[in-house]
């Protein structure tokens, strides 16, 4: 696709062969990663297949939550940007059927929740 450079701020492209190696025991024998961003210490990895939303968790990051969801289950999401007091931007994803957001993500105030929302576009068409 090729439509991230280099990011800035708590959000971060990641290398893809890293990320593949570390979720070997998640991925399908055919997916394949087309874009990984880490945030702290979660991953959001976007396969040709599906999202994944790593989220690590406790003091060491050994228990670890994998939320998988199809493409096609995305019914909406939002992005809401940082203004002058409130210096964190989100990412909020709903996925078909649901009231509430399956994904809820905090960004700092930079330009990586336009990144990863122009991804999602990409990809829930």
């Amino acid at each position: 696709m090729g439509l991230l450079g280099g990011m800035l701020g708590n959000a971060s492209n990641v290398d893809k062969e890293d990320v593949k190696r570390e979720l070997a025991d998640i991925l399908t024998e055919s997916e394949e990663i087309d874009f990984a961003f880490k945030l702290v210490r979660d991953l959001l990895v976007f396969t040709d297949k599906r999202f994944i939303v790593v989220d690590k968790q406790g003091l060491t990051g050994k228990k670890i939550d994998y939320h998988s969801i199809p493409y096609k289950s995305i019914s909406h999401f939002s992005v809401e940007t940082a203004g002058h007091f409130d210096l964190d931007a989100e990412l909020k994803i709903w996925i078909s059927g649901a009231s509430t957001p399956a994904v809820s993500k905090q960004f700092k105030k930079d330009n990586a929740i336009y990144d990863i929302q122009k991804v999602l576009a990409t990809v829930c068409v």
